[in-house]
């Protein structure tokens, strides 16, 4: 019976054996790499292949921006006057943002902004897009209201409580 067993484990290590041989790199993951190099030697962001019915696109990702904490206010002038009024002392009522992040007019660059100046919004329509690690958060109006005015640039940075439009309540 021990003969027996030995073979069983020897037929198991060929097994194993076998496996691991099957493991070889594929011809297509070799190309793979070897685009993957040509694209980082070249130094480009995009590559494209498609050869023998097999269709690659390898896409370089570019780096997250990240907002940097600017200090606009405070700043005293020599007449010992502040020369920055915040948006919440020159407009009656303002929105502001409830968490950090890259404040977006439109859901793409080419699309029309969500609100314009003017308009009147009802409670719960989308006004903005604040973009915060790669997620899109929508924020929406908590109250009927008029946009008297935009007081955040486009693809600016915003910090949780900036205000990002002048409103008036219906």
């Amino acid at each position: 019976m021990k003969k027996t067993t030995t073979k069983k484990t020897a037929a198991k290590t060929k097994a194993v054996k076998t496996t691991k041989k099957a493991v070889k790199e594929s011809p297509i993951l070799k190309d793979v790499k070897q685009l993957y190099a040509f694209m980082q030697a070249n130094q480009l962001d995009t590559i494209e292949y498609d050869q023998k019915g097999l269709y690659l696109r390898l896409v370089k990702a570019k780096p997250a921006m990240v907002p940097v904490p600017v200090n606009v206010g405070g700043n005293v002038s020599a007449g010992g006057t502040s020369n920055f009024v915040s948006a919440q002392e020159q407009y009656k009522e303002v929105m502001k943002s409830a968490l950090t992040g890259i404040f977006f007019r439109g859901s793409t660059p080419s699309a029309p902004p969500f609100v314009k100046e003017g308009a009147q919004v009802a409670k719960g329509d989308v006004i903005c897009l604040i973009e915060a690690m790669k997620v899109f958060n929508e924020v929406r109006a908590d109250f009927p209201c008029i946009i008297k005015k935009v007081l955040v640039e486009n693809g600016k940075p915003v910090k949780q409580g900036d205000a990002l439009f002048a409103i008036e309540r219906v």
